[in-house]
């Protein structure tokens, strides 16, 4: 939420959230974005999360 409209790379994300060192293949933040996006995205448009292809993800206002 503090970088809306800025693109937050899935490496960052694994330090910001779980502090370990993942293998760069893992798909553990793609998951959890998922499940996020079934919590809140459920009937809500325009949609919050969006991912940006072979980088990572953004939140639009």
């Amino acid at each position: 939420m503090r970088s809306s409209g800025k693109v937050c790379p899935r490496m960052t994300i694994i330090q910001n959230v779980w502090a370990h060192q993942f293998d760069p293949g893992t798909n553990i933040v793609d998951v959890y974005v998922r499940k996020l996006r079934e919590k809140v995205e459920v009937g809500v448009e325009p949609k919050l999360l969006h991912s940006v292809k072979g980088i990572g993800y953004t939140m639009k206002p």
